[in-house]
């Protein structure tokens, strides 16, 4: 009898697995690496990249999870119709936390106009920005935020960059839950 339940409790839990299916997605989910992406990710070594490389040396220091990948779409942030950054989110199957990327273009970069930027991880639960992190007065290109534990939230990156006298400009990637 107790076999029984077991078996019969296992094809019961199958079946509500299968009726939610292989492809649900949660926030701190996504696609895995290709192996081209793994490829491209080792063969920058510790520089930072505009696709992001979750083992730079920024996001050492930072303390990104180097097993860290893309999930969902990249956001831009614009200065007028000038695109001067782009915005991503990232996923730590190891250490299961998101993260916000933000990566300022060259382009922007040679005007030589200071800036302060802030990045993090959009909780639409919590109505707040997790794992945020602020820098100011930079002309840096790469930016990690702090781990953010919403793996099981609905969330975006979001970065904004502020130039004094300016507006801030900001963007924020697309939801996942």
């Amino acid at each position: 009898m107790r076999r029984a339940r077991m078996t019969m409790a296992a094809t019961v839990a199958g079946a509500a697995l299968s009726l939610l299916g292989a492809g649900v997605a949660s926030a701190g989910t996504g696609p895995a690496p290709t192996p081209q992406q793994r490829a491209d990710t080792e063969a920058a070594g510790t520089a930072g990249t505009e696709a992001g490389n979750p083992a730079s040396a920024v996001a050492a220091a930072t303390g990104v999870c180097s097993d860290a990948y893309q999930i969902g779409s990249t956001a831009y942030i614009y200065r007028g119709t000038e695109k001067i950054a782009s915005v991503k989110q990232f996923y730590s199957p190891t250490c299961n936390e998101n993260y916000g990327y933000t990566w300022v273009w060259q382009s922007f970069l040679d005007k030589n106009i200071s800036f302060d930027l802030t990045v993090g991880v959009w909780s639409f639960e919590r109505d707040s920005l997790v794992g945020r992190k602020d820098v100011f007065d930079t002309h840096a290109q790469e930016f990690w935020s702090n781990g953010a534990d919403t793996v099981d939230e609905c969330t975006s990156a979001d970065g904004a960059l502020s130039i004094v006298g300016e507006a801030t400009y900001e963007a924020r990637t697309e939801r996942r839950c």
